[in-house]
């Protein structure tokens, strides 16, 4: 499933679905991710300043991966004199 995060809450809120979907409690999650709970309960409320690599080691704990899509549309049109 894809899923178009626009910020911090969006990210959370995908999290906590998924956890919750994958029946884990949240320091369940944390060992498997190898953070802290608090670090969960911070990404989970959608808190905008956590550390980048945690964040990725959570949502490969999870089974996700993140992807980044758009950019090459955003060139061209840039340099078509679009922006």
């Amino acid at each position: 499933m894809s899923k178009l995060i626009h910020n911090s809450v969006d990210l959370g809120r995908l999290v906590r679905e998924t956890r919750k979907r994958l029946k884990l409690t949240q320091p369940q999650l944390a060992l498997a991710a190898n953070v802290g709970v608090r670090f969960i309960v911070e990404l989970e409320a959608g808190k905008p300043t956590l550390r980048f690599e945690n964040i990725l080691r959570v949502l490969q704990s999870l089974g996700g991966v993140l992807s980044v899509d758009g950019m090459d549309s955003f060139i061209s049109h840039a340099q078509e004199g679009m922006l």
